[in-house]
């Protein structure tokens, strides 16, 4: 039994419960803002006692749940660009189909070092470019924004269907960097972080992969933290989510270094 259970049947206890319900809402919360949920919520699960393969597939079955509220409160705010989605979404699919393959059977260790680097840019270039994201210079479906956007959609679903954590606040950069404003950068990328969460969700039901009354657990407060995370993301707008996002970087910085350095 271990430190968190208080009693419930044999295997799971209500301490193990609450400390998930706890978890997957700020994991949901905070995903809903600027990305990064995994961190918590992966984590989470691994701390509670999954293997490592069961607690990725059963996170992904829980924010399924959570990319599906926050993606719902972008597209009903109109904070969505519906048309560039519609051309990006099935090459999400397809990385996230290749990710998942890749994922099953192989170690994503040697990953780490290129992720962790990849995160570090990504907070100096957000926090060295005061504008970035403050307002909309987007130019519309150029060629040159096709061809970029064409790339992360594929690289960036890849990588959330073999790892994960991060992929939401790569995304919102990524949107930012050719010109959408934070708000509208966190709108798209929910999108296409809904459809690499369901694409990998699918799969790891496949693979038998999910525990699911854990899984069930986290998706109903993933949900209810999406919820008043997006909300709030809407209302408070771009220079908010890009003070949450470089917190949520750095964090996931801070925690991928110590797990790769054998300290977490």
């Amino acid at each position: 039994m271990d430190v968190f259970s208080i009693g419930m049947t044999e295997g799971i206890s209500w301490g193990v419960l609450l400390f998930i319900m706890a978890g997957g809402f700020l994991a949901g919360f905070i995903d809903a803002i600027a990305g990064g949920g995994g961190l918590i919520s992966l984590p989470v699960l691994m701390a509670a006692g999954l293997p490592p393969h069961m607690a990725v597939g059963t996170n992904k079955f829980a924010a399924t749940f959570g990319a599906i509220m926050s993606a719902w409160q972008f597209v009903k705010a109109g904070k969505v660009d519906s048309h560039l989605m519609k051309r990006l979404v099935p090459l999400t699919f397809i990385g996230a189909v290749a990710g998942c393959a890749v994922m099953v059977s192989i170690s994503a260790q040697w990953l780490q070092p290129i992720i962790i680097a990849s995160l570090i840019g990504t907070a100096v270039f957000v926090f060295t470019r005061r504008n970035l994201g403050s307002h909309t210079t987007y130019g519309g479906e150029t060629r040159r924004n096709l061809a970029l956007s064409a790339a992360a959609a594929l690289f960036i679903g890849f990588y959330d269907g073999f790892i994960g954590p991060g992929t939401g606040t790569f995304y919102i950069v990524f949107f930012a960097m050719i010109g959408f404003d934070f708000v509208m950068a966190a709108g798209n990328a929910k999108i296409l972080n809904l459809t690499s969460n369901i694409t990998s969700f699918v799969l790891f039901i496949y693979w038998d992969k999910i525990i699911y009354i854990y899984g069930a657990v986290m998706a109903v407060c993933i949900f209810c933290g999406a919820y008043f995370g997006s909300r709030l993301a809407i209302r408070k707008g771009s220079s908010f989510i890009r003070v949450i996002m470089l917190t949520v970087t750095t964090l996931l910085i801070g925690k991928l270094a110590l797990s790769y350095a054998g300290m977490l």
